[in-house]
């Protein structure tokens, strides 16, 4: 073989070795560029799983939609004529019947049985109720009993079990400014989809007191106020912390235009659950009786009281049977504060007895000429009369 010809060989083998190299390389690279693209993605799927993200996957089955059939007496004129009822009724009296009206609203799932949690005024009235699940389980349910005054009600889903939970917090430890997630089923007639909707904001402000005439229904009394978003339907649903635990009940919001502004308001969770319990044991939730009465005095009454500085309330009645006259407490005593809580008007004795169950002591500092005293009244089921 001549050296020009093994000079080619070799030329070709390097070539050969080289190009496999090269290849073996190139492959190399493109298993590293593969494998940093599926950690770069998994970096960016982490990053958009937020605390937000996971407490609504949390919670998320286990809110319900809750469908609600009442009927009202409708009156209509027989031909729609533009006069008075009062001379034409005699004559031609008006057409009456009943008409089934539809609504809806929100509620969570507290109990694997089927036990669900909502408002009072979601299911006001009603006359049938269903209740559906996100996983497209329908169940009709049962009111075991409900406080319109707390505006709390407790349903029973018929022949459920297995059902998702969700996840109970605590309202005593919120934070301002801390995640508040809203989870419910707004406007849920108009769409079909049954998955509920979340909404995001932060805890506005806590033990907010509404006065009676800024609502429709019910006593609220501190109150957990949110900005998430909270629109027609979204009453009853969880509102939500970043751990994904039901910190309250979505409830009602102040609005100008009938959606949302930013001032939505939840019952707290540590009540709503006492008043749940109140319901399963009792079957409604008992009025606790301090078997007493009070007024914020006038300054005609606090000076013949003797009364040297205002303040306070004035206890006008004691029933003679009542657990307030067992206490100690007499007519003519001044109350300073109710649990810790100074009461300068009716409205801050309402407060601090708010959610008062019966068997719960009220601590109550007073004075009876001159004298400061604490005395301890343990409330009971108020009588019928």
């Amino acid at each position: 073989m001549s050296m020009k010809r093994v000079a080619g060989l070799v030329v070709f083998v390097t070539g050969a070795v080289l190009g496999v190299a090269v290849t073996a390389g190139v492959l190399r690279g493109g298993a590293r560029t593969t494998e940093d693209a599926r950690r770069l993605a998994e970096r960016i799927g982490e990053s958009r799983r937020s605390s937000i993200v996971t407490a609504a996957e949390q919670v998320s089955p286990a809110v319900v939609s809750v469908s609600v059939m009442t009927s009202r007496v409708v009156r209509q004129d027989p031909f729609g004529l533009p006069f008075g009822d009062d001379f034409f009724s005699p004559f031609m009296p008006r057409r009456t019947y009943r008409e089934r009206v539809p609504s809806l609203g929100s509620g969570v799932i507290i109990d694997p049985t089927g036990i669900v949690v909502t408002n009072s005024h979601v299911v006001r009235n009603s006359e049938e109720i269903r209740v559906n699940l996100p996983d497209g389980r329908h169940y009709t349910a049962r009111l075991l009993g409900e406080s319109s005054a707390y505006d709390v009600a407790v349903l029973q889903l018929e022949a459920a079990k297995d059902l998702p939970v969700a996840k109970m917090g605590r309202s005593d430890s919120l934070v301002v400014g801390e995640w508040a997630i809203a989870i419910g089923n707004p406007f849920g007639n108009l769409i079909e989809d049954s998955q509920p909707t979340v909404t995001a904001g932060v805890i506005s402000a806590m033990r907010r007191d509404i006065k009676a005439q800024a609502t429709e229904s019910g006593v609220y009394k501190n109150m957990i106020q949110t900005d998430a978003a909270i629109n027609p339907g979204n009453s009853g649903g969880p509102l939500v912390n970043g751990d994904g635990e039901v910190i309250g009940i979505n409830t009602f919001i102040f609005t100008s235009g009938g959606g949302s502004i930013g001032l939505g308001f939840a019952i707290p969770i540590d009540l709503v659950q006492r008043l749940v319990s109140e319901i399963r044991q009792h079957g409604k939730v008992r009025v606790a009786w301090p078997g007493m009465q009070v007024q914020q005095p006038t300054e005609a009454i606090a000076q013949r009281l003797g009364w040297r500085e205002p303040g306070g309330l004035v206890v006008t009645i004691v029933d003679p049977r009542g657990p307030a006259t067992r206490a100690g407490v007499r007519s003519g005593d001044r109350i300073r504060k109710v649990n810790g809580r100074t009461t300068d008007t009716v409205e801050d004795a309402q407060a601090s007895i708010y959610g008062s169950q019966v068997g719960d002591l009220l601590h109550l500092d007073l004075e009876r000429d001159g004298k400061r005293m604490v005395l301890d009244v343990k409330l009971e089921e108020a009588p019928e009369r």
